[in-house]
């Protein structure tokens, strides 16, 4: 457990939930992403060496894009050539140090930065990638297996689009609203893939629940930005339905909860009304898309705080029709699990069947509704064999332990 009086800890945990905020603002003005994360990289290295000793500064924002700014000066001596932004440098250090005699934070660019990274001038599928790297801080081992590639070659893939970006000379700025569009489906499954990862680490990783509230606050900032985009308000939608229900996914001793069996009680009122004022502004412009239809799913499991009971025929639907906008293995395998409770495990079994074997082979999800779906229908020998799969691949050892339990019951 972190000590909250280690000065060392303290100090990290500042430099840790400045960071993206600090990069989109230094690299929006120095316009080369790889030399401003090296500079940030030596200004949180002198900080954690200084702050112990000296205590944290008043704006330790400041305190670090002050430092940062320095390096990229200095590198750019050091190499002889001459700084291109270099009155976007004075202008960043004339604003960090009248910052550091006030406590504001600094302007968010998270935003200028997400549309950057999915600049058409950078390969389609290293949008993702690069803004999960870049403006939510994962790193390339992480990324590259969520993408199922290894993390050398995702290291790799992503200095060569840092690379583009710089040579491009791309400018580091929201784009016009009709170069908008193009690029707003990969935001989204950036910011949705980001909650994703931290959901996946909770339990296990220190930095999950920062990394989950990260991209609900890039979803609030989304929506604030682009109003009338209605699957930006899905994506809020649902991330925040998610969020209400966390206090419940574990019990007091660690142990994971099922959505079905969660304790309703412990879902938090105030982000429930907020998702669902978020599906209400999104859905009243008629044009449902993938996290429309995402958040209308989590609303539905959300109504048995009121009503004691799951819908299942109504979620079955909407998977049903999630799969049909996004015809993702993902969305297959839940749209399998909720038909396994409305209409019964043959029918959820013939979904399974239908997932061609190469898209299902790792992935955790698939094999754990299979043993269930085969478990009721009584075909234990089988069922044994998915659980174990299932168990294989599953890195949270309290869903491990959960899964052990299902196999164990009668």
């Amino acid at each position: 457990m972190n000590d909250p009086a280690d000065p060392r800890r303290a100090a990290a945990a500042a430099a840790r939930t400045s960071y993206e905020r600090l990069l989109a603002f230094l690299a929006a003005r120095s316009h080369d992403l790889a030399a401003t994360e090296d500079a940030l990289a030596d200004a949180f290295r002198e900080a954690l060496e200084r702050w112990p000793a000296t205590g944290i500064p008043a704006a330790p924002e400041a305190w670090l894009l002050t430092v940062a700014r320095r390096r990229l000066v200095d590198a750019a001596r050091r190499e002889g050539t001459r700084d291109a932004a270099a009155d976007d440098l004075r202008a960043a250090y004339d604003e960090a140090a009248a910052l550091a005699a006030t406590t504001e934070a600094f302007p968010d660019d998270r935003l200028k930065l997400l549309f950057v990274c999915a600049h058409p001038a950078i390969a389609p599928e290293m949008h993702t990638p690069l803004m999960l790297q870049v403006v939510l801080g994962l790193d390339a081992a992480r990324i590259g297996s969520a993408f199922l590639v290894a993390p050398a070659t995702m290291g790799q893939r992503l200095v060569r689009a840092k690379t583009k970006l710089r040579d491009a000379g791309i400018a580091f700025d929201v784009p016009e609203k009709d170069d908008l569009a193009p690029r707003l489906a990969a935001v989204l499954a950036a910011v949705y893939a980001a909650y994703g990862a931290g959901r996946d680490g909770l339990g296990s990783d220190e930095g999950a629940a920062d990394l989950c509230a990260e991209a609900v606050s890039l979803a609030r900032l989304l929506a604030a930005f682009l109003p009338d985009e209605p699957e930006v308000w899905g994506l809020l939608a649902m991330l925040l339905h998610c969020e209400a229900r966390e206090p419940a996914r574990r019990t007091a001793d660690g142990a994971y909860v099922r959505l079905s069996h969660q304790d309703t009680r412990a879902w938090d009122p105030a982000l429930r009304a907020e998702a669902d004022a978020a599906l209400r502004e999104g859905s009243r412009f008629g044009r449902f898309g993938r996290f429309l239809f995402e958040a209308a799913i989590q609303s539905a499991h959300a109504r048995r705080a009121e009503t004691h009971t799951t819908d299942w025929a109504a979620v079955a639907l909407l998977y049903g029709a999630l799969v049909r906008v996004a015809p993702t293995v993902g969305a297959a395998v839940a749209h399998a699990a909720a038909v396994l409770e409305a209409h019964g495990p043959p029918a959820a079994l013939a979904l399974l069947d239908a997932l061609a074997p190469r898209d299902v082979a790792a992935y955790q999800p698939y094999w754990a509704v299979r043993a269930g779906v085969l478990a009721r229908l009584g075909r234990r020998d089988e069922a044994r064999a998915a659980y174990e799969r299932a168990i294989g691949l599953s890195a949270d050892p309290a869903v491990r332990a959960f899964l052990h339990g299902e196999m164990a019951a009668p």
